[in-house]
């Protein structure tokens, strides 16, 4: 008697698939890992709905939702996180960039007049999130970005190379001591600030992030504090230093850049009306 052949499965579609994952984690995340398991954008979700997903792509695609499910970022499953106009590569090694951000970059960019050349610094760059999208919008300004980590520093080089951005360098060194003699007529950070203890770091995506990223002391200020403190040291006459924080620390904030020396100062919020990035200019 012959062998009986196993019986033949039949593949599933594109749209099954993303039904399937969508059920799971949500349809937020589930389309772009399905993008990044299949190699196609979006727009070719929808236009091969109905195509069927070989089993080795199906496989690769479940064991990313699965990941996703028990907690894992999306941005680390992918190695990609959109920030401003950019694609960048992110790792465990970076925080992952974040929307909210975005307003920094809006309100560094209106006190940096594009047909003029400018000196700009990011400190505690990351990914380069920062740096690279007022590199990119900015192409007279000359933009350090710095970090502490190497490997860190390493992805946030990778992004300016692959974006072909020449305007930007980058140092090694914690905060203003990256900085070494050089003076800037804006400063730019989005450093630690959440409470060490704090709960939300158990939580969510946080908990897969870099430690030294998102927390810095027992109320969150240190890292805000050590660069305020060491800012006027690093900016001309006039220059300014943009700090993004969290929801509760704009009144401190303020206080901190006003006792440094600082003159109009300000606490502006996001769009959901949360404090988000406090800001003033040396005299």
């Amino acid at each position: 008697m012959d062998a009986l052949s196993p019986p033949s499965v039949a593949p599933v579609r594109v749209d099954a698939l993303l039904r399937e994952a969508a059920a799971r984690i949500g349809r937020e995340d589930a389309e772009p890992l399905l993008v990044h398991a299949l190699g196609v954008d979006r727009a070719w979700l929808f236009a091969h709905a109905g195509d069927p997903v070989g089993s080795d792509a199906a496989g690769r695609y479940r064991a990313l939702v699965a990941r996703r499910e028990a907690g894992e970022p999306v941005a680390y499953l992918t190695g990609r996180r959109g920030f401003w106009t950019l694609d960048l590569e992110v790792t465990a090694d970076t925080l992952i960039p974040r929307p909210e951000t975005e307003l920094l970059v809006e309100l560094a960019l209106a006190r940096i007049a594009p047909e003029e050349p400018a000196r700009i610094a990011d400190l505690g760059t990351g990914s380069g999130a920062i740096a690279l999208a007022l590199a990119s919008e900015r192409p007279l300004a000359a933009v350090l970005a710095t970090d502490l980590d190497k490997a860190t520093l390493a992805v946030a080089v990778r992004n300016a190379q692959a974006h072909a951005l020449g305007n930007v360098w980058f140092r090694r060194g914690d905060w203003t001591a990256a900085l070494g003699r050089d003076r800037f007529d804006l400063i730019a950070s989005n450093p630690p600030y959440i409470a060490a203890g704090d709960p939300h770091l158990a939580r969510g995506d946080l908990r897969h992030e870099p430690p030294r990223a998102l927390s810095a002391g027992a109320d969150g200020l240190d890292a805000i504090r050590a660069i305020v403190s060491a800012a006027p040291r690093h900016l001309v006459p006039g220059g300014w230093l943009l700090l993004e924080h969290g929801l509760e620390q704009g009144a401190e904030a303020r206080a901190l850049l006003a006792r440094a020396g600082f003159v109009e100062v300000e606490t502006v919020q996001d769009l959901e009306r949360r404090d988000r990035v406090t800001l003033g200019r040396l005299e």
